[in-house]
């Protein structure tokens, strides 16, 4: 059997530079990272960065510090924009020179389904291209989109129709998205569970909820999710994963995401990393 691949996602080192982010991450034993270039999770994001050039610097800082990339993370490109496949096409590329074979990406806003079934063909045939698989990620604030649950994700993956594109399910995002006490809301862990077996990839987030409604990112098995489930049940498959903990941001009670003021010292995100390996690889050999 292939050695699982767990990677951590560079996101909660929003604020620090790349290189210093991959030094701290081999330092935790990280063997994988998910590049995160998620608009509205981290700072400013330009699309002309996206170039060869630079991927072979980041193939090259990754390299130094013995970490791969397997899945990379584009996350909140809205279909509205005239050049949404110029854009795609310049994350996949930029994606697959890092050495990655999958791209998470959120599905469209559903008021943008028209551009986005009329697109996602020639970017599926793209990734069809490098050999890349597009995990379709369910979001977290509360809009009206194509994936609001696993359901919706398993009817979306039967009309495109395309095999290198699938499911990349974040239970983390569902909490928020569509909470399970109000109308039309699911329990995350069941509705990852269902999602399972459509996934290409999978990410494990967990969240607390506080008192003011507001949605806390935490170390892995520190929130309210039943990550454990989660996990035990990704033991059984042959599914690569993710950790994921945007920890500089939470979610405000209208489930819009809000950045602290400055990054999280290394020694926090570190420690956060080490407990979030530790739950993940104990879960996982509860039933490897």
């Amino acid at each position: 059997m292939t050695p699982r691949i767990i990677s951590v996602s560079s996101v909660p080192y929003d604020g620090y530079e790349f290189p210093r982010a991959l030094e701290s991450l081999a330092a935790c034993g990280v063997k994988y990272v998910e590049p995160a270039f998620i608009i509205g999770y981290s700072g400013p994001i330009d699309d002309s960065d996206f170039t060869a050039q630079k991927a072979r610097q980041y193939a090259s800082w990754l390299r130094d510090n013995g970490i791969a990339c397997y899945a990379f993370s584009a996350h909140n490109i809205q279909f509205d924009r005239a050049d949404v496949v110029d854009i795609y096409r310049g994350r996949m590329d930029f994606a697959a020179g890092m050495g990655a074979r999958i791209i998470n990406v959120t599905a469209a806003r559903r008021i943008d389904s028209e551009q986005y079934f009329s697109n996602i063909d020639v970017i599926a045939r793209h990734a069809e291209q490098l050999g890349m698989v597009i995990g379709l990620e369910n979001p977290g604030d509360g809009s009206d989109n194509l994936i609001n649950t696993a359901q919706d994700g398993i009817e979306l993956l039967r009309t495109l129709g395309h095999d290198c594109i699938r499911l990349n399910y974040d239970a983390g995002n569902t909490i928020s998205h569509r909470p399970c006490q109000q109308l039309g809301g699911v329990d995350p862990v069941i509705d990852a569970l269902l999602a399972m077996p459509y996934c290409g990839h999978i990410h494990i987030k967990d969240v607390h909820v506080g008192t003011d409604g507001c949605y806390f990112f935490t170390p892995i098995g520190k929130g309210d999710i039943d990550c454990a489930t989660i996990v035990h049940a990704v033991a059984k498959t042959n599914l690569n994963l993710t950790i994921e903990m945007p920890l500089r941001l939470h979610r405000l009670s209208n489930r819009q995401p809000q950045r602290r003021s400055e990054p999280l010292p290394l020694a926090e995100l570190e420690a956060a990393i080490r407990t979030s390996l530790q739950f993940v690889e104990r879960h996982l050999a509860h039933n490897d």
